[in-house]
């Protein structure tokens, strides 16, 4: 039975909720947050995830993101947010939803993702963890453009760099961006 996923379906509401349900259901030492458009096409990215974890102790880890369907905007914004995830690593942390492993046991002792977020949830959470325990491992996963179809490369650029400029500011993500609607 061990070769097999414990799936469940849980409540949910905006991302925070429904993660923070999930996690409540882990009995492992680690739990991984994915987004429902994520295409984990590396079938060795996992295995090497988990083993960077286990050797540097860390708390919290993610990886490259890519839209192979992508236009040359989106590459190049998928791009951006990945060189913001190497640059934030030695300053504050940056991990988005698409791909965030957790330390089972640090992401409890933090309370877990903040309910309250109406806004980049995943980077309030990932900003928490001590560089010296974030990691990047190599590789990416795979995503669509789904967010700049819905709202556009300017605005989602827009908010990303609004993000980055108010990562000290922790009221920011409590106020509504219309990123959900």
């Amino acid at each position: 039975m061990s070769d097999r996923l414990d799936i469940s379906v849980v409540p949910g509401g905006l991302p925070a909720v429904g993660r923070n349900a999930g996690a409540r259901l882990a009995v492992t030492p680690y739990v991984l947050f994915v987004d429902a458009d994520v295409v984990l096409d590396d079938r060795t990215l996992l295995r090497r995830a988990l083993e960077k974890m286990r050797r540097r102790k860390l708390h919290c880890l993610t990886t490259n993101i890519w839209c192979p369907d992508g236009n040359g905007v989106d590459h190049l914004l998928y791009a951006g947010n990945n060189l913001f995830q190497y640059a934030g690593a030695w300053v504050k942390p940056f991990a988005t939803g698409m791909f965030m492993l957790f330390d089972k046991g640090r992401f409890d002792e933090i309370g877990g993702f903040n309910e309250n977020a109406l806004f980049a949830e995943d980077y309030l959470l990932s900003k928490q963890i001590s560089p010296s325990r974030f990691g990047i491992v190599s590789g990416r996963v795979c995503t669509t453009n789904r967010r700049f179809r819905r709202m556009g490369h300017a605005r989602m650029a827009t908010l990303f760099l609004r993000t980055a400029f108010n990562s000290w500011n922790d009221s920011y993500f409590l106020r509504d961006r219309s990123y959900w609607q």
